[in-house]
């Protein structure tokens, strides 16, 4: 299967708050990451950095002027693959080993035999998880994920001050054991990760847990949250997070949920 070179491979929309949304159109959905850029008055943040397959610190060096934390949500591929180009790499204690060590069997062409291949079903025969290439020359088939080992740590309630607006980190198991949301009390509005996004929760795959899934979707209930911005799909309010929550609740503390 012969792959165009695409125009670009980010794209980009500026929402309110000086909140910057990025995101990989060529990618299959699955692995779409939302990237989010928040500015500050003394340095600015980046949430998750995509797949890594092309250069996202280039892509959007515009946003990238000023002091950057960049923070990893989860050690999952769609979420830090472009991680090692960042001089700040923040995550959970937790997933400390996989980020410099990255899980090597997901690739570009998905195994059949691969635990994903259970929430993918749309792939032609190729199998690419692309729909075309970041750059002539690129092979799909060769490229690995690019291990990049964090330089410090975020725990429960470490706060991240960017000068005139602060996110409390929450420390979000289910869907992988280090899993983290940014919260800021001020607005209400919540980075979750894949700890909670408008679509299928991953909660049966390698690392997740539905009773920590369960612990994590009780506590986000009980919070002040006004906004969620999600590791995926759009994003939400109030209303729309207790709907979700309480059908993934109503599932899992079901017999044989």
């Amino acid at each position: 299967m012969s792959l165009k070179v695409a125009d670009r491979w980010f794209e980009r929309r500026s929402l309110a708050d000086g909140i910057t949304l990025l995101w990989e159109p060529h990618v299959h959905p699955v692995l779409r990451c939302n990237i989010w850029h928040v500015r500050g008055r003394d340095r600015d943040l980046l949430i998750d950095t995509g797949l890594g397959v092309a250069s996202l610190r280039e892509a959007a060096k515009d946003l990238f002027e000023k002091n950057l934390l960049t923070v990893a949500t989860h050690s999952h591929l769609d979420h830090m693959g472009g991680l090692h180009e960042f001089d700040c790499r923040l995550c959970h204690p937790l997933e400390s080993e996989l980020f410099g060590t990255p899980d090597s069997s997901l690739r570009l062409v998905l195994r059949e035999e691969h635990w994903l291949s259970d929430y993918i079903d749309d792939l032609d025969e190729s199998r690419l998880l692309i729909d075309a290439l970041p750059h002539a020359g690129f092979d799909p088939h060769s490229w690995r994920l690019q291990g990049a080992n964090p330089t410090g740590f975020l725990e429960e309630g470490s706060v991240i001050d960017l000068g005139n607006r602060a996110f409390e980190i929450l420390h979000l198991p289910g869907h992988s054991p280090g899993s983290i949301g940014l919260f800021e009390l001020n607005t209400g509005i919540l980075f979750s990760g894949d700890a909670l996004y408008d679509d299928v929760l991953l909660a049966n795959i390698p690392g997740a847990s539905i009773p920590q899934y369960i612990y994590t979707l009780t506590r986000l209930r009980q919070l002040p949250l006004n906004l969620v911005h999600g590791g995926h799909d759009k994003s939400f309010g109030r209303e729309r997070l207790m709907e979700i929550t309480q059908s993934y609740l109503e599932l899992w503390n079901r017999p044989g949920g």
